[in-house]
C-alpha cells in the first residue's frame, strides 16, 4: 500500500521524518520505501475560488506492507495525524495542516465507502503526490489500468514542484530500517504529548 504525507505548519521536515517512523511503528504495518521530500504550492491552486491562504507543503510518499485491513489502516492514521497536532472538528477544508495522511492505494484493490474511497479520488488531480509516487511505482498503474505516467503528463506543466531532499541524506533524520530485534510496536491509541520523541 502506498501513503501520501503532507505538512506545511511547523518543521514540515521534522514532522516527516517522525511520520515516517511511527507509520513504521504502527503494528501490522512495515515501511519498505519512503520517496524524496518535495516542496508544492498548496491545493487548491491560488486561482481557484476554493483556496486557502497557507503556507507551502513539503510532500512525500512511503510504501509499506500492512496486515491491516483498508478500514484499520485508515483509524491508525488519522490517530497518528491527531498526535501531530491534527484538529479535524476545527480545521478548515484543503487549510493548513501539522500532518496529513493520505491512502492513495491498496495494492490492486479498489473500495468506495462512505469513510474511505481507494484509490484516493483525487489522486489523479494532484501531481504533488504523483510525482514522489512515481518514485516508487516506476511504471505504476492504478487498478483500472491507468498509467501512472500519463496521468502526470496530462498535469503538464508542472509547476512548483520541487525536489527538497531525501531523509536519508540528512543527518539526524534518517530513516533506518534496523535489522535484529527491535522494541515492541506502537500503536497510537491516544494523543501523545511529543511526536517526535525517539523517532
Amino acid at each position: 500500500m502506498l501513503l501520501g504525507l503532507g505538512a506545511n505548519v511547523g518543521d514540515r521536515l521534522e514532522t516527516l521524518a517522525a511520520a515516517v517512523h511511527a507509520i513504521d511503528d504502527l503494528d501490522g504495518v512495515a515501511v519498505q520505501d519512503v520517496s524524496a521530500v518535495y516542496e508544492t504550492p498548496p491545493w487548491p491552486p491560488p486561482d481557484d475560488p476554493r483556496a486557502v491562504s497557507q503556507e507551502p507543503y513539503f510532500n512525500l510518499v512511503v510504501k509499506a506492507v500492512t496486515s491491516l485491513d483498508p478500514h484499520a489502516l485508515l483509524a491508525e492514521t488519522q490517530l497518528l495525524e491527531q498526535a501531530f497536532g491534527r484538529d479535524r472538528d476545527r480545521e478548515v477544508r484543503w487549510g493548513p495542516r501539522t500532518l496529513d495522511i493520505d491512502l492513495l492505494l491498496f495494492g490492486g484493490r479498489e473500495l468506495d465507502t462512505p469513510r474511505l474511497t481507494i484509490p484516493h479520488p483525487r489522486l489523479t488531480e494532484r501531481a504533488f503526490v504523483l510525482v514522489p509516487l512515481l518514485e516508487l511505482l516506476p511504471g505504476g498503474e492504478l487498478p483500472d489500468g491507468r498509467r501512472l505516467t500519463r496521468l502526470l503528463a496530462a498535469l503538464a506543466p508542472l509547476e512548483g514542484i520541487e525536489l527538497v531532499v531525501r531523509l536519508e541524506d540528512v543527518p539526524g533524520r534518517r530513516f533506518e530500517r534496523p535489522e535484529g530485534p527491535r522494541a515492541p510496536r506502537a500503536s497510537f491509541t491516544r494523543p501523545v504529548v511529543d511526536p517526535t520523541d525517539g523517532a
